[in-house]
């Protein structure tokens, strides 16, 4: 390394990581690096050169050693939801397959717009050794390989060909990680020669520089427009998303719907917006919601929708409310408060909130409100009853109950894809805010452990007395687990239920729901397999360097939940579940799954019709 007073002589992987090292924020008066590190995994793509750089800043950029790069992706995702954005990780990953598998976790990170910044081995610029080990080859166009996969589920994509692109690039990248509208992966392709080419860099380009997340203003006419929509409201209500946590709005949020007596839904991403108990807080809505919300919103005429992209399970493949009623869309992102003929409010949900709360004269009609409040009570009744145990088969539920009972209000849960979603969204009774993480905008299988190991890294540098809990299936469990080894590696305490019905129930249930024969799904229902067994999952975790024990039912579930927390490493508890027996029966709106029009099947053909019947509901998005 040669520098003048003017320039330094890097290499293009040492001064990304300079650079890196170099960006800050402030949270909570706390100025801090606004990369937290990252998680890698070496090969000959990324270890010669910027395993080199990353050496001298592991001090300052601490570096996790994933056990798969589908499941650093995912680790990464789960850090920047605990930090509500306002810092991510980074994923480095050998050139070839070892990019490739980081494209699930890109897809997950893009779907719910979460930054993350993957640095991958590419190809020799040069192309004079082609073609390479893991070298995917285009006859028709060379310049075209593995990496340009990642183009549709990128919000910012670059190949890196000079050395000097890096002072456009990483800036237009680091941008697009904290713009609240364009959030979601940026990935940077590192061709293995390029990676190792010097330039003299201007100095200034280190300098220290402290960020800040744009808060873009409402207009005043959209915001006049919404008032004058709102006034005229006999039925209103307010489904509150992820967005609201990620603008650090839940008091706005709370504040707005108190003072006008407005009824608060959540959706998914939107879990622990309110508290349980919160008088306005009348539930979770849509396909895996609650009778109480979806009650008020078949009935609501003008719903005022902050923070979220109302994908289907929020919305009921859009049949969950009257084909009239008229919606407002608070959010950051143009794309998404545009939707479904909504009446748009571009702008951060903060100030968007405060400037409709501080011009709107208006409170919700009281019968309206307490009928609202009554439906909560009825819920909340059969979700008692729903995770209560006795003698009955093990649920989901009932787990859900027993860890609800004994956890630390701001322990953190997780869960993502299978059944859990719908169980964990339904049964769980909010404690705090922002203690809730269900994946379910990639609806991604197997980021339970891995989204929750990347959430303690998170965790432990802000509420490092808490705990991570994950709520995760058999199926989950077997299709990744290895980030239990990484967390036991790196010290970072999880506990973990796996909860056991053999094999993929939840989708079973979705089989047998649409007249089919259960296939291929649970276990005991493949052909290819001849004597189905149960994996033994306490000793596969005890294996990894865990605590693990397992449980016959959720009285013992209870007790050991208590040692769990009384652990000082990851601890893993078992249970077996019914795949038939114990689902949340209630509170379900229509979904659109396509049913075969022909069949040979009395079952089936049945199922369609009925399940065609509730078409006639759906808004057309006109």
């Amino acid at each position: 390394m040669t520098t003048t007073a003017d320039t330094i002589r890097l290499t293009t992987a040492q001064a990304i990581i300079r650079w890196l090292s170099n960006q800050f924020i402030v949270i909570d008066g706390q100025e801090m690096r606004v990369c937290g590190g990252g998680f890698g995994i070496f090969g000959h793509g990324n270890v010669t050169c910027l395993g080199e750089a990353l050496y001298g800043v592991q001090d300052v950029l601490p570096l996790y050693r994933g056990q798969n790069e589908q499941g650093m992706g995912f680790a990464a995702a789960g850090y920047a939801k605990q930090w509500l954005r306002q810092r991510f990780m980074f994923c480095t990953a050998s050139a070839g397959p070892g990019t490739a598998n980081l494209l699930t976790a890109a897809g997950l990170a893009h779907a719910n717009r979460l930054p993350m910044l993957m640095l991958c081995g590419d190809a020799f610029l040069t192309r004079l050794p082609d073609p390479v080990l893991q070298q995917m080859e285009n006859f028709g166009d060379p310049t075209f390989g593995v990496n340009d996969a990642f183009k549709p589920v990128s919000r910012y994509w670059d190949r890196i060909t000079h050395p000097a692109q890096v002072i456009q690039s990483l800036p237009a990248a680091l941008a697009t990680l904290l713009d609240p509208a364009d959030c979601g992966p940026a990935f940077i392709g590192l061709p293995q020669d390029v990676q190792g080419w010097t330039y003299e860099y201007p100095a200034v380009f280190f300098e220290k520089k402290v960020h800040r997340i744009r808060r873009i203003g409402p207009d005043a006419e959209e915001i006049a427009d919404a008032i004058a929509l709102l006034q005229s409201a006999e039925r209103p209500m307010i489904i509150a998303g992820g967005g609201v946590q990620y603008s650090r709005a839940v008091a706005e949020l709370t504040d707005f719907a108190e003072k006008h007596q407005i009824p608060v839904v959540e959706t998914i991403a939107g879990r622990a917006n309110m508290l349980a108990n919160h008088p306005l807080n009348i539930g979770p809505i849509g396909v895996t919601g609650s009778d109480s919300a979806n009650a008020i919103a078949e009935s609501a005429d003008v719903i005022l929708a902050v923070g979220t992209r109302l994908q289907d399970f929020t919305t009921g493949s859009w049949t969950a409310f009257a084909k009239e009623a008229r919606f407002i869309s608070v959010n950051a992102a143009r794309h998404d408060a545009g939707k479904h003929r909504s009446l748009p409010v571009v702008g951060d949900a903060k100030l968007s909130l405060r400037a409709l709360g501080a011009a709107l004269e208006y409170s919700a009609p009281e019968d309206w409100t307490a009928r609202a409040q009554e439906e909560r009570k009825n819920w909340d009744a059969y979700v008692a009853q729903n995770v209560a145990h006795g003698n009955r088969p093990n649920s989901y539920a009932q787990a859900i109950g027993v860890v609800n009972d004994l956890c630390d209000k701001r322990d953190r849960v997780v869960a993502a894809a299978g059944g859990l979603p719908a169980e964990v969204t339904a049964n769980w009774r909010t404690l705090d805010i922002g203690t809730v993480d269900v994946e379910f905008g990639f609806s991604c299988m197997g980021y339970e452990i891995s989204g929750a190991w990347g959430a303690r890294i998170a965790q432990r540098e802000r509420e490092p007395d808490q705990d991570t809990i994950v709520f995760i299936g058999d199926g989950s469990y077997m299709m990744m687990n290895s980030d239990l080894y990484s967390s036991v590696l790196s010290r970072k305490k999880l506990i973990v239920l796996v909860l056991d019905n053999g094999g993929f129930a939840v989708i079973n249930k979705l089989q047998n729901n649409t007249g089919n024969e259960s296939f291929n799904n649970l276990l005991a229902d493949c052909p290819t397999i001849p004597a189905p067994f149960s994996v033994d999952f306490e000793a596969n975790a005890v294996s990894q360097g865990a605590i693990a024990e397992t449980v016959s039912n959720p009285a013992e579930l209870a007790d050991a939940f208590k040692r769990a927390k009384a652990s000082d490493r990851s601890h893993v508890i078992v249970m077996k579940v019914d795949p038939y027996e114990g689902w949340t029966t209630e509170g379900h709106t229509w979904w659109e799954v396509g049913t075969p029009h022909v069949t040979a099947s009395d079952k089936v053909r049945k199922a369609h019709v009925d399940w065609e019947a509730s078409r006639d509901k759906q808004r057309k998005g006109v």
